[in-house]
């Protein structure tokens, strides 16, 4: 399986999140979506002979999946876990369950615009200042390669793998993987999540000072749970 194109992030756009910003305050409303989500047609190139595969195109459906950022600070000399998370993720996969070997994902988009905590004046800096989402409204992960696919499942049996590619928040681009487990239901669907940990000042992203955050973990955790159906 090769995953879509960005986090979540990314969503990729979760690493972004990372907050400690509970009491920054930022009066410039955030932007909004542009569009509504939509995914990348998958290009399966990936098979010898398209023909003869069996593998099946399955879409992620937003209102069933759900990417998000995981961040600890301290906050008022306690120890907080921020949370930002969005339904607006997007991405197609190739899926055999007669040859899983030869999986595929295309890129996993996220609308970094439409993340939200449990704060606003949060979500404003996280906006404004920390992804900058009126000039970057996406984050994206493309994947490279798959590994650790098993020759065979079993319906509603999990699996996992990794897939590692490029995750693109705010224009810079670096390598990330992430560690997948997948559900092949017997309905004919698939369910899963995927989870990386990243350092954000990797990406060049910076979490400002406010009075009461005492310090913010260096590290974010980016997840993505989704269930995705066959293309029509």
């Amino acid at each position: 399986m090769n995953f879509p194109r960005p986090l979540i992030a990314g969503s990729a756009a979760l690493v972004l999140l990372a907050s400690g910003l509970g009491a920054y305050s930022v009066l410039k409303p955030t932007a909004t979506a542009s569009v509504p989500i939509a995914s990348a047609a998958l290009a399966t190139t990936a098979f010898a002979d398209e023909e003869a595969s069996t593998a099946t195109v399955y879409t992620i459906q937003a209102d069933d999946s759900e990417a998000r950022f995981i961040i600890d600070e301290v906050l008022r000399d306690s120890p907080f876990t921020v949370v930002g998370t969005t339904d607006q993720v997007a991405g197609q996969i190739s899926f055999d369950s007669e040859d899983p070997t030869t999986a595929q994902v295309g890129p996993i988009v996220i609308n970094a615009r439409t993340l939200t905590t449990d704060d606003s004046s949060r979500n404003r800096a996280l906006g404004n200042f920390i992804l900058n989402t009126s000039d970057y409204e996406y984050i994206t992960f493309i994947p490279a390669g798959l590994s650790g696919l098993p020759a065979s499942v079993t319906p509603d049996q999990a699996f996992t793998f990794q897939v590692t590619g490029d995750l693109t928040i705010r224009d810079e681009i670096h390598p990330a993987v992430f560690d997948v487990t997948v559900v092949p239901g017997t309905d004919g669907s698939l369910a899963g999540n995927a989870t990386t940990t990243i350092k954000y000042a990797d990406w060049g992203l910076s979490i400002p000072s406010v009075p009461f955050v005492a310090s913010v973990d260096d590290d974010v955790t980016l997840q993505l749970d989704f269930a995705a159906t066959a293309a029509a």
